[in-house]
């Protein structure tokens, strides 16, 4: 997830965070200009554009140097010199690079949203958020820095970059209708006012020197700042200020940058030369207004304009008329969804949630994603969970018609609760059908390992399940004590004709799903009970065996939930999973797993909890 990439680099402790496509090919003058805006006294924002090379006959080894075919060294200049008259712009279709100052000042306003990298419009969104957010000086350096997508056949891991480009168009336009759900719903981009400019301020080289200038085609007053090497009076001209209050209809970066923070406080650090023209040392000089006509500048923003019409984002996607969709929807079938999730022993993990738990499915994805578990698939009951989690980028399919599930009146014993739990056997027994073994686990489950090894030592013919009897002194077998929010079913004769009884039991049932599993499985009373935590179905001969409450528990053994160190205590115990029932009521569910410490979800900034985000502020997302 792309904005996950951002958080990331923004918690680096450097002075400067690179986000950069893997494919892409730097040149040494990237350095050069990372040296010019580390020199900038305000938190600063580089976006450069990657322009293609059709043919790029060199390659370099690991100590940096650089060769071409036959093994003949090359330097480093004429690398530069190919790739000066070899690259080609592609409007605003290729990748994107971005690097900025690890400041105080946040990248732009508000949250953003989880885009799947590289399926559109996130890189066009986070360039409108920081140019209309206003906090950061924002500037393009394509021109300034030699950067490039190779094309000839082979990338830099040995992988065909033309299938990789014929794959990311088949199949997969959902990715992309999400991106654009999402680029249209969060921040200001589906809200651009017909004046804004989305063209930031050009840094480009000219003569070993750098400088800040307007792209092309703006308004009648151009301007352009140089930049020395050792620090200058920043010098304003009021009349030229004056005649651009008039004159302006499109408001760059560069003019919101100097001529915003002169009209209004600024929320947070800023130079106060800027702001009082105090005559403080700052390292920006002579913003000059009008045309330049003669002199060194001048040929270089000649070329430059030249340049930049080939960067002209006004065909681009930037343009396309955002509407968020009426509704989203994955285009694979449960069977392909299957296909791609399932681990290479046919066996995945499953969910079955409505939206009043969306929060818990993703702390719950997120945990399982933290233990390196992938071949999870989830079912939604409703419109809105299967929506939110197209926009998650999580494996979602529906089945049959949505139901109506309320926020907060859906938990054990109410009729909403006995509705959706018959979903789950329904779904489970659909994908044993398909030869899949299935793993159903309710999202208020929390895994400290992967519990799949053990499950599957038991063998065929037999299916595993959690255990709701507490009473440590009891048989785990006693009767309705077979929780079906945790069981591992295989694939077999046995238990798909035994899933199939269950299915029938409960549609005719006014309960849930759970005393069907038993009164089927076990007999009413428990008379298919053999000792104490095992049954055998008669007809099938399919065994039940009820895990061991120490590694398996429900939540009320032990008093586990209880305790002030929970994890300490599952970490003595030999907890697997840890089971979060045994509660009433939605809200005290999540309060008390949040308080446990057993959360792995951000809700604020959409993104799994991770260990290096303690290690900065994150006061920005």
């Amino acid at each position: 997830m792309f904005h996950s990439m951002v958080t990331r680099a923004r918690t680096s402790n450097s002075d400067i965070a690179v986000l950069i496509e893997p494919e892409s090919v730097l040149l040494p003058d990237f350095m050069t200009a990372l040296q010019y805006a580390h020199g900038l006294e305000h938190d600063w924002l580089l976006v450069a554009m990657s322009p293609k090379v059709s043919y790029f006959p060199f390659y370099m080894e690991s100590q940096g140097q650089w060769f071409e075919e036959g093994g003949l060294l090359v330097e480093h200049e004429k690398v530069q010199q190919y790739y000066m008259q070899k690259h080609q712009w592609i409007n605003c279709e290729g990748g994107k690079l971005w690097a900025w100052n690890t400041g105080e000042l946040p990248l732009h306003a508000g949250v953003m949203p989880p885009f799947i990298y590289g399926k559109g419009f996130h890189n066009e969104w986070l360039l409108n958020e920081a140019m209309s957010s206003d906090f950061r000086f924002v500037f393009d350096a394509s021109e300034a820095i030699s950067i490039f997508h190779p094309e000839n056949g082979l990338n830099f891991n040995g992988h065909s970059t033309e299938n990789v480009a014929i794959a990311d168009k088949v199949g997969r336009i959902w990715e992309i209708e999400g991106n654009m759900h999402l680029a249209a719903l969060y921040g200001s981009f589906y809200f651009r006012p017909a004046n804004f400019s989305n063209k930031p301020v050009k840094l480009v080289e000219c003569d070993g020197k750098y400088y800040m200038i307007n792209p092309p085609n703006e308004p009648k007053y151009q301007q352009a700042i140089k930049q020395e090497s050792s620090a200058s009076e920043f010098n304003s001209d009021r009349e030229g200020l004056k005649r651009i209050h008039k004159n302006v209809k499109l408001m760059t970066s560069f003019r919101r940058f100097f001529l915003g923070k002169r009209q209004r406080k600024p929320s947070v650090r800023l130079d106060k030369s800027l702001v009082q023209g105090s005559g403080r040392s700052y390292r920006w000089k002579n913003m000059i207004l009008g045309s330049i006509k003669r002199g060194p500048r001048a040929e270089c923003i000649h070329i430059s304009n030249t340049e930049g019409r080939k960067l002209d984002c006004s065909t681009s996607e930037l343009k396309v008329d955002l509407k968020p969709a009426l509704t989203l929807s994955l285009s694979f079938s449960l069977e392909s969804l299957l296909q791609k999730v399932a681990n290479h022993e046919n066996t995945i993990v499953l969910a079955v949630v409505g939206n009043n738990y969306r929060d818990m499915l993703m702390s719950w994805v997120c945990r399982l994603r933290r233990l390196k578990i992938n071949n999870f698939l989830v079912c939604a009951i409703d419109h809105q969970v299967y929506e939110f989690a197209v926009l998650q980028g999580l494996p979602v399919f529906m089945d049959g018609p949505a139901m109506n599930i309320s926020f907060n009146d859906c938990h054990f014993g109410t009729k909403c609760f006995q509705r959706v739990t018959k979903v789950k056997s329904r779904v489970v027994l659909q994908i044993l059908q398909l030869g899949y073994h299935v793993l159903l686990s309710d999202v208020d489950v929390y895994w400290f390992k992967d519990p799949l090894p053990y499950l599957k030592s038991f063998g065929p013919g037999v299916l595993a399940a959690q255990s709701d009897e507490y009473n440590e002194t009891e048989p785990l077998n006693l009767p309705r004590r077979l929780n079906s929010g945790f069981y591992f079913a295989r694939s077999d004769h046995a238990t798909i004709v035994a899933l199939d009884k269950i299915v029938k039991h409960a549609a005719l049932s006014d309960l849930s799903e759970q005393p069907s599993f038993y009164d089927t499985l076990c007999g009413e009373g428990g008379v298919n009970r053999v000792g104490d935590y095992l049954c055998v179905e008669p007809e099938t001969n399919l065994t039940v065996h009820f895990l061991d409450r120490n590694k398996f528990p429900n939540g009320a053994f032990n008093g586990l939930w209880e305790k002030s160190n929970l994890k300490g205590a599952c970490k003595d115990q030999g907890c697997i999973i840890l089971h979060n029932n045994w509660i009433s009521g939605r809200k005290k569910k999540l309060e008390r797993q949040v308080a446990s410490g057993l959360w792995d979800y951000d809700v604020s900034s959409r993104m799994c909890l991770q260990r290096w985000q303690g290690a900065k502020s994150m006061s920005s997302y």
